[in-house]
C-alpha cells in the first residue's frame, strides 16, 4: 500500500487508487461534472441565442419572435435544470465515492489490527491506532470530495482554450500563464503544508492517546486525586495541536486566495495583450472582451483544481500513516494443517523453545531459552517461578499470541505455526489475570455472539460453564438471569466475579486446552479451590470415552500452594529456563529453590488468613442488581 516515488507519482497514485476502487460511483461523479462544465458554456451559448432570436426582436414588433418566447423559456429552463442536477449528481456520486474509500481504509486497518500480533500492539499506543480510523483515515480521502469535479470541469477548460486560440493565439497564450504560474505556486505549497500537516496528524494521535489513558486510568486518577494531573496533561498535549492546526491553516489561507486569483489576474494579462493586438488592428475590441470572458469562466475549474491540490498534502500524510500499518511486518503465518475436533484433551509439547526480544543498541533480551516440556493429554499441569521468570510468555505461546524465536510447539504433534487460521481458538482458551467485560448482558458476555446467532452455545451450555466457574448460583440470585446487564468493563462486578466470568466464557468453548494465566489471582481462595477442583475432574484420566484421557488440558499459572498442589504436574521456571518438573512432593524433596518458593507462597498466604485480608466471597449479585 505504500507510495513511492516523487510527491506529484504519489499523488497521481493516490488518486488513481481511490477512483480504481469504486470505478462506478465515480464514473458517475465525473461524468455529472462533466455534464455541469459542458452546461455551463452552454448557459451563455443558450443565454446568447435566446437574446438574438427571440428577445431582440421580440421588442422589435416581430410576431413570430413573440410566438418562440416560450421555445425560449423552455431551452432556458432545460439548460437551468441540467445544470441543477448535474452538481447534484457530481455531489451524491463524490460523497458516495468517499464515504466507500474511506470504508474501504477503515476496513483495512481493523483486519490489519487484528492480524498482528500483540508484541506489535504493545509498541503502538491505542490512541494513536484510533486515530488511524478517524483522523487519518478521513485525511486521506479528503482530496476524493472534490476529485470528481475538478475531474468533470476539464471540459470546461478545453472548450474555453479551444475557443481563446480561435480567437487569437496570442490572447490564448497571454490567458494560459496562468497554468505554470498554478503549478509554481502548489510546488511553494506542498513544501510548506506537508511538514506541517505531518506534525498536526501526529498530535492528533498524541491527544487520542492521551484521553484513553486518562479514561481507562479514570479510577486510579480519582482515587489518587490526579485529576489536576491529568487535565494539565491533556491540555499541554491539546494546545499542540492547536498550534500545529494554527500553522496548517495560516499555510493554506495563504495558498487558496493565490489560486482563487489567479484567473482575475490573468484576465489583466489578457487586457494588456489585448490592448497592445487591438491597437495593431490584429483583434477587434469585441475578440479581447470575448477571451476575457472566457478566462473568466476558467475561475470554476480553477478553483476545483485548488481544491484538490489543496487537500492533497494532507490527503498523502494520511494515506502514509495508514500504509506504514497496513504494511506492517509481524503478521503471523499460518499453514494449511488441522487439529482433530476429539472428545479428549490436547498434548503439548515444546522443543527447544526460546523467545528473544529485541532492544535498543545491544540492548536485547531473552524472555525463555532452550524450553524441553512435554504435557500429556489431559494432564493439569502448574506453571511456578519467581517473578519475571518467564511464566506468562510461556503459556501465551501456547494461544499463538506471538510465535518463539527458537524452537517449536507441538500441538498434538502439529506444528503451531503449521495449523491454518482460526485452528488454534477453537481449541485452546487463554484466561489471563486481568478480564475484559462488554458493556452487555452476562450471556452476551459469555458467548460473545448475539442472541440467535447460529452456532452460539445454548442457554444450557452456558449454565454448565458458569458452574464449573462457580458463578451459576450468583447469577441465578439476580432476576434477570443471564439477561443481567454488567457496566461498562463490568464496573459493577467485583474482581473475582469478573475472573470467574472470563473462566466461564473460554469453558462454554469446550476447549481441548485450557490456559489459565493467573487468572483466579482475585478469587476467594475456597471459591478457587472448587474451580481447579471441578477443572481437575474434568480433565482427569479416565473421564473420556474408554478411559481415554479427560476432555481438558488444563496448564496454569499459580502462586498458592494449594492450587499448586491440586495440579498433576508442576513446573518450576526461573530465568526463562525450566529447572525441575515432577509433582508438587518431589519438587518439595529434591528442588531447593522450588522449597523456598513454596515455602514463601505459603507463609504469605498464612499471614493474610491472619490478618483476614484475602479476597472476599462473591455470593450474590449485589453489584449487578444495583
Amino acid at each position: 500500500m505504500t507510495l513511492t516515488g516523487s510527491r506529484t507519482r504519489r499523488s497521481l497514485v493516490l488518486m488513481w487508487r481511490g477512483m480504481r476502487a469504486h470505478p462506478g460511483t465515480y464514473a458517475l461523479a465525473v461524468t455529472a461534472s462533466a455534464l455541469f462544465g459542458a452546461m455551463t458554456v452552454g448557459v451563455s451559448r443558450a443565454v446568447g441565442w435566446a437574446t438574438d432570436a427571440v428577445v431582440v426582436p421580440a421588442i422589435a414588433g416581430d410576431e413570430a419572435a413573440r410566438g418562440r418566447v416560450w421555445v425560449a423559456g423552455a431551452v432556458l429552463g432545460t439548460v437551468a435544470l441540467t445544470l441543477a442536477l448535474s452538481v447534484a449528481g457530481r455531489r451524491i456520486w463524490a460523497g458516495y465515492g468517499f464515504a466507500d474509500n474511506i470504508a474501504d481504509h477503515r476496513s483495512a486497518l481493523t483486519t490489519q489490527y487484528l492480524r498482528l500480533p500483540v508484541s506489535w500492539h504493545r509498541a503502538h499506543p491505542a490512541g494513536q491506532l484510533l486515530n488511524h480510523t478517524t483522523s487519518d483515515a478521513e485525511a486521506a480521502n479528503g482530496v476524493f470530495n472534490p476529485l470528481p469535479f475538478a475531474l468533470g470541469v476539464v471540459v470546461m477548460i478545453g472548450t474555453a482554450v479551444a475557443m481563446l486560440f480561435s480567437i487569437d493565439p496570442w490572447l490564448a497564450l497571454a490567458a494560459l500563464v496562468i497554468f505554470p504560474v498554478t503549478v509554481v505556486a502548489n510546488t511553494i505549497y506542498q513544501r510548506h503544508m506537508s511538514p506541517a500537516v505531518t506534525r498536526a496528524q501526529q498530535l492528533r494521535g498524541d491527544v487520542a492517546d492521551v484521553a484513553h489513558e486518562s479514561f481507562e486510568a479514570a479510577l486510579l486518577v480519582k482515587a489518587l486525586g490526579t485529576e489536576g494531573r491529568e487535565e494539565s496533561r491533556f491540555a499541554a498535549t491539546a494546545d499542540e495541536l492547536r498550534g500545529a492546526n494554527v500553522r496548517v491553516g495560516v499555510v493554506r489561507a495563504v495558498f487558496d486566495p493565490v489560486i482563487q486569483n489567479l484567473p482575475a489576474l490573468g484576465t489583466l494579462v489578457v487586457l494588456a495583450v489585448g490592448t497592445w493586438r487591438a491597437a495593431s488592428g490584429s483583434v477587434e475590441a469585441g475578440d479581447v472582451v470575448s477571451a476575457a470572458y472566457l478566462l473568466t469562466m476558467m475561475t470554476v475549474p480553477l478553483m476545483a483544481f485548488g481544491w484538490v491540490l489543496g487537500e492533497l498534502p494532507r490527503a498523502l500524510v494520511g494515506y502514509d500513516r495508514i500504509a506504514e500499518v497496513v504494511d506492517a511486518d509481524g503478521e503471523l503465518t499460518h499453514g494449511t494443517n488441522r487439529m482433530p475436533r476429539s472428545g479428549v484433551g490436547l498434548a503439548v509439547r515444546f522443543e527447544q523453545v526460546g523467545v528473544d526480544v529485541p532492544g535498543t543498541g545491544t540492548g536485547g533480551r531473552t524472555l525463555l531459552d532452550a524450553v524441553d516440556l512435554e504435557v500429556p493429554a489431559g494432564a493439569t499441569v502448574a506453571v511456578v517461578g519467581p517473578t519475571g521468570s518467564g511464566k506468562t510468555t510461556l503459556v501465551s505461546l501456547l494461544a499463538r499470541l506471538s510465535d518463539p524465536t527458537r524452537g517449536r510447539i507441538l500441538l498434538d504433534g502439529a506444528d503451531a505455526r503449521d495449523l491454518r487460521d482460526g485452528e488454534i481458538p477453537a481449541q485452546v482458551a487463554l484466561v489471563t489475570q486481568s478480564t475484559f467485560v462488554f458493556e452487555d448482558s452476562v450471556r452476551a458476555n459469555i458467548t460473545l455472539a448475539d442472541q440467535g446467532d447460529d452456532g452460539a452455545p445454548s442457554d444450557e451450555q452456558v449454565w454448565e460453564a458458569l458452574r464449573l466457574a462457580r458463578l451459576d448460583d450468583t447469577i441465578r440470585a439476580h432476576p434477570d438471569g443471564l439477561d443481567a446487564p454488567l457496566g461498562e468493563r463490568g464496573a459493577n462486578l467485583s474482581g473475582g466475579q469478573r475472573q470467574r466470568l472470563a473462566i466461564a466464557r473460554a469453558l462454554v468453548r469446550r476447549p481441548r486446552l485450557l490456559v489459565l494465566d493467573d487468572a483466579t489471582s482475585a478469587v476467594d481462595p475456597r471459591v478457587e479451590q472448587a474451580i481447579l477442583r471441578g477443572l481437575a475432574e474434568q480433565s482427569a484420566p479416565g473421564t473420556g470415552d474408554d478411559g481415554a484421557p479427560g476432555a481438558t488440558t488444563v496448564i496454569m499459572v499459580a502462586y498458592r500452594m494449594s492450587s499448586v498442589a491440586l495440579a498433576d504436574t508442576v513446573v518450576h521456571l526461573d530465568e526463562g529456563g525450566v529447572v525441575d518438573v515432577g509433582p508438587h512432593e518431589a519438587l518439595m524433596a529434591r528442588d531447593p529453590g522450588y522449597r523456598e518458593l513454596a515455602t514463601a507462597y505459603q507463609a504469605e498466604a498464612e499471614r493474610r488468613e491472619r490478618a483476614g485480608d484475602e479476597a472476599p466471597r462473591d455470593d450474590e449479585l449485589q453489584e449487578v442488581a444495583r
